[in-house]
């Protein structure tokens, strides 16, 4: 029984799931469909129906590892099947507007991986298919999920830390600082400009959930390594920008920094968030992502420094996993709350995701903040 044959209310009402992609973010959400109403316990029971990947016997390996009933070399046999009702795209960026658009037309929900696409022209028409589809298309901000992301939000909505006026924002990992390090797909032009649409989309999804989108900004993109080995013992000149460094103006009167960095030694999967108020401060790093320190100035000056806030099971939705605080979630657990709020997105309900028109004006930042570069000057960029 598919979805669509069903009241949200009946427990008996599945959702078939296609998969396109099966590295590290398709294992990913293969895990995220299987747990989630595990998690959850309620809403529309996901059934893998079709896994596609480069070639039909690597599709039939994976479908066997993560599930799925049927496998695929050709990803247009997942979009065509009718079986299917939501498509996880979770191939290279240079894929995803093809295959989203495609989807989309098929009569598909889509789940689409960031960023959304290497060229800006190719998000506006992946916007503008989900708004003619009237389908549901979000894309993986899983970051903004967290129970103390969440919690941040309370936070200021409670007026803890006062006016807001200052915001900065790093990024950092490790995996392209070897200078030795082979030239692979995410230094070629093709993929994007490099960190900052790699990695930047990810600490402007906070931006977004929290404050809003920058209206104007001032980048500097950087190379630290001006070529890379190649497999074949020659070298080949690296195309993209694994440095990059923003100012930016957010709201009124909130000023911004941005830092990322694919290059930075030591750093595995850091997402740094500063929030500076008139009464206080927030501090939050995603590789210590269960808990975040709180600066209340209000507290008695023999008392006064940050405390350490752990997550636990009144951070919503932390006890849908564990029943006790102090023991934590992963990575993969904030992937099963986006498909949770995909699901309640599909099923009409009000959900916490980035859709393909937020994801747009994400997008329209992240260009814009290459072009402050390229013409080294302040960007202004148009309320959407």
């Amino acid at each position: 029984m598919k979805a669509s044959d069903c009241g949200e209310g009946t427990t008996q009402a599945t959702v078939g799931v296609g998969l396109i992609g099966t590295g590290y973010m398709g294992k990913c959400h293969a895990l995220a469909w299987t747990g989630v109403r595990s998690v959850f316990g309620t809403g529309r029971r996901p059934i893998l129906k079709h896994l596609a990947e480069i070639n039909a016997k690597i599709a039939r390996q994976k479908a066997d590892e993560f599930g799925f009933e049927k496998a695929t070399g050709d990803w247009r046999d997942v979009i065509a099947d009718p079986a299917v009702d939501v498509v996880s795209i979770t191939t290279p960026n240079a894929f995803h507007a093809e295959m989203a658009i495609a989807a989309l037309e098929a009569g598909k929900h889509v789940w689409c991986e960031k960023p959304m696409a290497v060229a800006l022209a190719d998000a506006e028409l992946m916007a503008a298919a989900a708004k003619v589809s009237g389908r549901v298309a979000v894309l993986g901000y899983n970051y903004i999920q967290s129970p103390l992301i969440r919690h941040i939000s309370v936070i200021l909505a409670n007026d803890t830390i006062g006016a807001v006026n200052h915001v900065r924002l790093e990024m950092d990992e490790d995996f392209m600082a070897d200078p030795q390090a082979q030239f692979y797909w995410k230094s070629e032009a093709s993929s994007g400009y490099g960190a900052l649409d790699d990695f930047g989309v990810h600490p402007l999804s906070l931006l977004q959930i929290l404050f809003g989108l920058p209206t104007k900004v001032m980048a500097l993109l950087a190379k630290p390594y001006a070529a890379r080995p190649t497999r074949d013992g020659d070298t080949r000149a690296v195309e993209t920008f694994d440095i990059a460094s923003v100012l930016f103006e957010v709201g009124a009167g909130i000023s911004g920094v941005m830092a990322l960095n694919r290059a930075a030694w030591g750093r595995k999967g850091r997402i740094a968030l500063q929030i500076f108020g008139s009464k206080g401060a927030i501090l939050y790093d995603q590789e210590r992502m269960n808990e975040l320190q709180l600066y209340v100035a209000a507290d008695e000056p023999t008392r006064q420094g940050f405390r350490t806030i752990i997550s636990a099971p009144h951070h919503d939705p932390y006890d849908r996993f564990i029943p006790a605080p102090g023991h934590g979630l992963g990575f993969n657990d904030l992937k099963i709350i986006e498909c949770h709020e995909l699901l309640n997105r599909i099923a009409g309900r009000p959900a916490r995701v980035i859709d393909f028109q937020a994801g747009l004006n994400i997008e329209r930042v992240v260009h814009a903040m290459a072009q402050s570069h390229l013409g080294q000057r302040w960007v202004h960029i148009p309320c959407n």
